[in-house]
């Protein structure tokens, strides 16, 4: 594979940013440290990552004040209190307002890291350090920060962009294979959601990516960040189609939160999440059996799940998907498809409707 990082440009005029997807970018510091504008860094990491990776950063930060702060591994610390205790790092590092904060993880570092990037002086920089599939492909593109309430999932959070997205393919050695597979349901929703060239190429390349082929991953990565990154810069607060990219997560949200954030990852909720939300679309004449199947069978080839998780009750998922951000004047709007490629945004969907996919699905 070519050494040259491939660079996707997140457009947003001034605010702008780089996606460097490449190998051995942690350790280019040349390329990421031009980026920092300041003299300070804070580096949020967890403990699962920090021994792996830290010193590859620490290695670029040579000459600036900067100290790091880690929090155990897991969706169930991506909380306000821990938010808090990183303002009290950036506090106690005297982080001035062109200070800049490194997410060095996986989604929940990122979300939690630029959270606290944006509550800072009312906004300092944060740079995305993905290490996981997911972070790569999904959260660590397009600003999307925030905690988790016990209520729901991010239901506290900022629209607030980084200045740059360091994705080091050689993080990816190390990734787990259940982490590994969970971050394949956020490649397969972009294709399902807008790209049915994609999710043909995806079909066909289902082994490979499992067999986690180096040149098919990458291209994978790159098609999806790229998809991303212009939904973004044509709608960067979520007004309209950035919505989109919300397919099937009003379900993974709710399932999520009803497992305590320790049954599914997100990638997981997120695959099961689709899937419902492709049999919801079928039961409103949207979408057709054909498709659904088409859909389930990519996402069974690449080890994800597609069933509720034993124990989960529809009337509590119900009530849970109820709080989804989304929502408007207490009624449920929903991202649903009419085929793979043709999201869309459904407002009014009846909760009977939603309830029934619920009971038929779950166990």
């Amino acid at each position: 594979m070519n050494r040259q990082p491939l660079t996707i440009e997140v457009a947003l005029g001034a605010r702008s940013y780089p996606v460097w997807i490449g190998r051995g970018l942690l350790a280019e510091a040349d390329r990421w440290r031009a980026t920092l504008r300041g003299r300070h860094a804070l580096v949020v990491s967890n403990t699962t990552v920090a021994p792996l990776y830290l010193q590859r950063v620490a290695a670029g930060l040579d000459g600036l004040a900067w100290s790091s702060w880690l929090l155990d591994d897991g969706e169930t610390h991506k909380t306000y209190a821990n938010a808090g205790r990183v303002l009290e790092a950036l506090a106690a590092l005297g982080a001035t307002r062109d200070a800049c904060v490194i997410a060095l993880g996986g989604g929940v570092v990122g979300d939690l890291a630029g959270f606290a990037a944006a509550c800072w002086m009312r906004g300092i920089d944060f740079m995305q350090m993905p290490t996981t599939l997911l972070a790569m492909v999904d959260s660590s593109v397009g600003g999307k920060t925030g905690v988790n309430l016990p209520a729901g999932k991010n239901l506290v959070g900022a629209f607030h962009q980084p200045r740059a997205v360091v994705a080091d393919l050689d993080t990816l050695a190390t990734l787990p294979p259940r982490e590994y597979r969970a971050g394949l349901a956020e490649v397969v929703k972009g294709a399902a959601i807008g790209d049915p060239a994609f999710f043909a190429w995806l079909e066909e390349h289902a082994d490979a990516l499992v067999a986690r082929d180096e040149a098919a991953l990458a291209e994978a990565i790159a098609r999806k960040v790229a998809f991303k990154a212009a939904v973004v810069a044509r709608d960067e607060t979520e007004q309209g189609e950035r919505a989109l990219l919300n397919f099937g997560h009003s379900f993974s949200h709710a399932l999520e939160t009803a497992g305590g954030y320790t049954a599914l990852l997100h990638g997981e909720a997120v695959a099961v999440g689709m899937h419902l939300a492709a049999r919801l679309s079928e039961r409103l004449r949207m979408g057709t059996a054909a498709d659904t199947t088409r859909l389930v069978r990519l996402l069974e080839r690449l080890g994800l799940p597609t069933a509720i998780p034993v124990g989960m009750q529809a009337e509590r998922l119900l009530e849970l998907m109820r709080l989804d951000k989304k929502n408007t004047a207490g009624t449920l709007r929903l991202i649903l498809w009419r085929g793979i490629g043709r999201a869309e945004i459904v407002a009014d969907v009846p909760a009977p409707q939603v309830l029934a996919v619920l009971a038929e699905n779950a166990r």
